[in-house]
């Protein structure tokens, strides 16, 4: 299948080409179609699924067709999502498929100055990306009118909750007209989702991409077990031998990715870490010199990791083993993607084993264990 079999604008698949999509991925072939209808959409589907276009073509393909009410232009889409960096790539996305549209977007988001946010909002908009606290804080100072709202989209409403982002979502869904088509996407669904979900939306059509409990064929798994105190040895170990160029390393919390980022530039590797007490511009720097190929290693903690979409990404290592075993499933996707070949090292010390036989019986494998290394 090819998006020119999806009934596209001409303009957004001339931006598509021009990006170099040419087939859709499984969600999109199957969301796209649904939400050009108008139906509501219950989706769940991991990062890396290609997810964000799945919403933002048809969302931009049906904005265009719709007639713009006249006079100033009012927020006519709303996407909701957890954390700064997916905000500021979905609308990165939005500006790249709606290139040659006459939609305007903006995003919005915490830890930064609202002055260039605010005046984006009143030189007026169709689309809004958003996190929740800052679109609660605009909307009381008198900023942000959400009663024109043809569509809603609450992205990773997974990890909304994990964050404790579900209270404001609720104030939110009480300030959007209640006519309106809603998109809701998912990686997992535990039981508050669900509930969440059946209260927002209307007889919604389902999507299931890649339950989270697979990992990628083309990625090659591998588990080191050892001391804590080695990881760091084992660290520069991998990195001195390996040729490979982009590696992302997951720690378990924002001292121990600090950590071990000092450790890195003490041995003359480029590294910088990404994580929730970091400024947005520290964040976002760190991101794009990773992109740019200017640091050779990204070192994150897992909700500052969320969304983060980095072509050609060769490795991930787990410094630290997640206690969650879908969110292992979720680090390790991030290479891999789009049927290239990825590798994902795992360090298990002895208080970790429990969290690898987890991992495993969710994944129904045995990672492969590295018994003949140095820190054996």
């Amino acid at each position: 299948m090819t998006f020119k079999e999806l009934d596209l604008l001409e303009p957004i698949l001339n931006a598509l080409e021009k990006q170099g999509y040419s087939t859709p991925t499984p969600i999109q072939q199957q969301a796209i179609p649904i939400i050009l209808s108008g139906s509501d959409i219950m989706g769940c589907a991991q990062t890396g699924t290609g997810k964000t276009a799945a919403f933002a073509i048809p969302i931009l393909q049906n904005l265009t067709k719709n007639k713009r009410p006249e006079g100033r232009r009012r927020i006519r889409t709303l996407i909701l999502t957890p954390t700064r960096e997916l905000a500021i790539q979905i609308e990165e996305n939005i500006k790249e498929y709606g290139s040659n549209l006459d939609i305007r977007h903006a995003v919005i988001f915490g830890g930064v100055s609202q002055l260039n946010q605010i005046n984006r909002l009143k030189s007026g908009i169709d689309i809004l990306v958003a996190t929740p606290g800052r679109l609660l804080d605009l909307q009381q100072q008198g900023f942000v009118d959400l009663r024109s709202l043809e569509v809603f989209v609450l992205d990773e409403a997974d990890r909304m909750l994990d964050m404790g982002f579900i209270h404001d979502v609720k104030k939110i869904i009480k300030l959007i007209p209640t006519k309106r088509q809603t998109l809701f996407f998912s990686a997992t669904m535990p039981k508050e989702i669900k509930t969440l979900a059946s209260t927002i939306l209307t007889n919604p059509k389902q999507v299931v991409v890649t339950p989270v409990s697979s990992t990628a064929e083309t990625i090659d798994q591998k588990l080191y077990h050892l001391l804590t105190a080695q990881k760091k040895d084992l660290l520069l170990h991998l990195l001195n031998e390996s040729k490979t160029g982009s590696v992302l390393v997951f720690t378990r919390t924002k001292h121990g990715a600090d950590k071990v980022v000092k450790i890195l530039i003490k041995a003359n590797v480029k590294a910088a870490a990404i994580h929730g007490n970091k400024s947005q511009n520290a964040r976002q720097n760190a991101l794009n010199n990773f992109k740019n190929k200017e640091l050779r290693v990204l070192v994150a903690t897992d909700i500052a990791a969320r969304g983060i979409d980095i072509d050609e990404l060769a490795l991930v290592i787990n410094y630290d083993i997640p206690n969650i075993p879908e969110t292992y499933v979720h680090r390790i996707g991030r290479t891999g993607r789009a049927g290239a070949s990825g590798k994902a090292i795992s360090f298990c010390d002895k208080e970790e084993q429990a969290y690898i036989r987890d991992i495993q019986k969710l994944i129904g494998l045995q990672i492969p264990v590295v018994r003949n290394h140095p820190f054996s």
